[in-house]
């Protein structure tokens, strides 16, 4: 239990166990990562893209939000925000060893999510695309009346995308519910953040009708406090909220990157010791939620977690060429027939209402 009854998750509405799990998935997420690291440098698998630096913010949204009924759009570094709304370590392992028993039968490339149980919505790789759709799933909620958020993650580099600025306007103009996450991790590839972005990327979306925050991405609370903010007003029909997350990439872009071409070791060390994992982990152990003797515990039990999910990963067999076509055609009696679609005589003047065609 807190030894601050004033603490400030109880403020925000998250229990001692909330922000136990939080912390304990951004320890997993860390750990998975730096495993899938080790199997591409010993030729297991092709690439790996790292999430590390960005596991806090990532966690922290997601536990804003409302699993297995609010639809997630995360993009290829979210791994820390997939294994919080559904996903397991053992279903990441598989995922990057390409094994059959993945549950996108082994065809999607690293960082690639798409879980249609968890509302995971799978991503393409020309970058800023998954934005639209967001949209789209925004317009759907608000033409079913129901109470779904969208929630999509990008970088700022691919926030120079035009898909985006499609994305803001729309979503703005008919007040639909999408949170836009930027995940702004200071570098695209290897392009420094000042020379990839003209002025803020939060102020944009004033000029599309909607409130942007800029937030600390390794304060899991602020970032906790924001997204809640950003859900409950879309909720409430009042439209779109663009977060920019200011975060640090620790790692180079992927493993085909050499990032010592354009950054210095003392800016990564620099940023390394502003860690949000540790910073939240300094926080439990002020409130009395986390002890030394338990994060030790917890530290074993993930390493042991992530291990056998590795090796259970590895045995699994590869997809046969006999599946070549499964998961390309939808299979007899896979059409849901209850969906409600759009008339054709219906136009997006119809779903706010203000008679335009």
């Amino acid at each position: 239990m807190s030894l601050q009854p004033s603490a400030k998750h109880l403020q925000l509405g998250l229990t001692d166990d909330q922000v136990l799990q939080m912390y304990i998935l951004m320890r997993t997420a860390r750990k998975f990562d730096e495993r899938a690291l080790l199997l591409q440098r010993s030729g297991k698998t092709a690439f790996h893209i790292s999430s590390i630096g960005q596991e806090t913010a990532q966690v922290a949204a997601a536990f804003a939000l409302k699993k297995q009924h609010d639809y997630f759009l995360p993009y290829y570094r979210d791994y820390a925000f997939v294994l919080s709304v559904g996903m397991t370590v053992r279903e990441l392992m598989l995922a990057a060893l390409l094994r059959a028993e993945d549950i996108n039968g082994g065809r999607q490339m690293p960082g690639h999510f798409g879980y249609k149980k968890h509302h995971i919505v799978s991503g393409s790789s020309p970058v800023a695309t998954q934005l639209l759709h967001a949209v789209g799933i925004g317009l759907t909620s608000v033409m079913r009346k129901d109470d779904r958020v969208a929630f999509v993650t990008f970088g700022e580099g691919s926030s120079s995308q035009g898909d985006v600025h499609e994305a803001f306007n729309c979503a703005g103009l008919f007040k639909l519910p999408v949170i836009f996450l930027c995940e702004n991790n200071q570098y695209a590839i290897s392009i420094p953040v000042h020379r990839q972005v003209a002025g803020r990327i939060v102020d944009r979306a004033a000029g599309y009708g909607f409130p942007g925050h800029r937030v600390d991405g390794n304060d899991a609370l602020e970032v906790f406090r924001v997204v809640k903010e950003a859900r409950e007003r879309a909720v409430r029909g009042y439209g779109p909220t663009l977060i920019e997350a200011m975060l640090y990439r620790i790692p180079p872009h992927s493993t085909a990157d050499d990032d010592m071409l354009y950054r210095t070791k003392e800016e990564v060390e620099h940023y390394r010791g502003q860690d949000g994992i540790e910073r939240f982990r300094r926080y439990l152990l002020e409130c009395g939620v986390l002890t030394e003797e338990s994060d030790q515990t917890i530290l074993e039990q993930i390493i042991r977690e992530v291990g056998e999910a590795t090796k259970y990963a590895e045995k699994a067999p590869y997809p046969a060429p006999e599946d070549t076509l499964r998961h390309v055609y939808a299979e007899e009696g896979m059409t849901d027939h209850g969906d409600q679609h759009l008339l054709a005589g219906d136009s997006l003047g119809d779903v706010r209402g203000d008679g335009t065609g």
